[in-house]
């Protein structure tokens, strides 16, 4: 879902991150409110004003998400639900969560409190503007932006489509009704794949109209719901089908793994030009593990001289991030495989077993699948709400 993202500050444990594409959308509000919006309503002000009024409101903008999505983080942190942080893109803002709410009453508090926060941010800014009507009319009409901009979002976010708020509210009370979490998401994100289909409908209509740049977000907007309404689903269809599963029942035995007397120069060409591995494990004669090694520690050796030392000169001790035990959950080794992008190493005691790359997980997850109804292979990221 994301690219790069640059990590800006820490609030309440949770990470605010920033994803390159939101540059994008912050230069798009900026343009429109410092060149159409605020010269429209306040006429006759210097430009450079705008421009600050523009670069303003943009900035309290996205600080309105950030606390929109905070408030969504920290009921989830109440309830005890994992969150990986909050991430400011293209479209806006988005909580990513590390699992499913246990239940419906914690789905529908967690959802409602970003919409109910950017109501009452709303009413903040609202009761600001009238009570400096004598202001400079700068300040007014920044906080009248401000307003209107979070019930905007508020109201976006409500509309029933999955991922939206909206939507997990509806899930929630689809989830109660029919005591099935993978029913009532399925029926919530064919909603939401809808409702993304009618915004690109929309856009073609604005395109006739003459709308064009309005037709473009719309239509991003629209693929964007259906894409995430649609990954939603199937993330949990790969929770749902790794539930209660350990890594032993898909691992990989045989792992490749390197000798630790091996020259470096045998190393690089039996093993790096053979196969594609980041992270290589070393072994003593007993399989035990004595540590990893990586092209970057071979580099740092000269050529020259690969076949004068070997690979436990260089080997680092490896990372508990890439190690696993048969008995770790499936979850639990998909996390991994997820945030270190690496295969993982399987051990016992030291002792290396196996190891696990995503291709063994996605194969086990297709067999799975195909056995018990339907195919399909999940994605890898899991957007949890939509802001703006």
């Amino acid at each position: 879902m994301f690219g790069r993202r640059v990590k800006l500050f820490t609030i309440f444990g949770f990470e605010i991150r920033l994803d390159a594409s939101w540059i994008v959308i912050a230069a798009l509000v900026t343009w429109s409110l410092a060149g159409i919006i605020f010269p429209a309503a306040f006429p006759g002000l210097p430009v450079g004003r705008y421009w600050a009024m523009g670069a303003i409101g943009a900035v309290l903008f996205f600080a309105s998400i950030v606390f929109h999505e905070l408030c969504h983080s920290l009921v989830a942190n109440h309830y005890k639900l994992p969150m990986k942080g909050i991430t400011l893109f293209i479209f806006g803002g988005v909580a990513e969560m590390g699992g499913e709410p246990q239940s419906p009453k914690i789905e529908f508090w967690m959802a409602i409190a970003g919409p109910l926060a950017s109501i009452a941010l709303g009413c903040m800014f609202r009761g600001l503007q009238l009570a400096g009507a004598g202001w400079p009319v700068e300040v007014v009409g920044v906080l009248a932006y401000l307003a209107w901009i979070n019930w905007a979002l508020a109201l976006f976010n409500l509309v029933p489509a999955f991922p939206l708020d909206g939507g997990r509210v509806l899930r929630a009370a689809l989830w109660r009704f029919t005591h099935n979490l993978l029913r009532a998401t399925k029926i919530a994100s064919s909603i939401g794949a809808g409702f993304g289909i009618l915004l690109m409908a929309f856009a073609v209509f604005q395109i006739f109209g003459g709308y064009f740049i309005s037709a473009i977000w719309y239509f991003l907007i629209g693929a964007f719901l259906r894409g995430a309404s649609q990954a939603s689903f199937q993330q949990l269809r790969l929770r749902t089908a790794l539930e209660g599963e350990e890594v032993q029942r898909f691992m990989h035995p045989n792992p490749v793994a390197v000798p630790a007397d091996l020259s470096l120069r045998e190393l690089v060409e039996d093993y790096f030009y053979r196969y594609n591995l980041n992270v290589y494990p070393v072994v003593a004669e007993s399989q035990d593990l004595v540590g990893c090694v990586t092209a970057k520690d071979v580099k740092a050796v000269p050529r020259d001289e690969w076949d004068r030392h070997q690979v436990s000169e260089v080997a680092h001790a490896c990372s508990d991030r890439n190690m696993v035990t048969p008995h770790t959950s499936a979850l639990g080794a998909l996390q991994k495989i997820q945030d270190t992008g690496d295969s993982l190493l399987v051990t016992d005691q030291n002792h290396l077993l196996a190891t696990v790359s995503p291709v063994d997980i996605s194969n086990f997850l297709a067999a799975k699948m195909e056995m018990e109804g339907g195919g399909g292979k999940p994605p890898e990221d899991h957007p949890q709400d939509l802001a703006a």
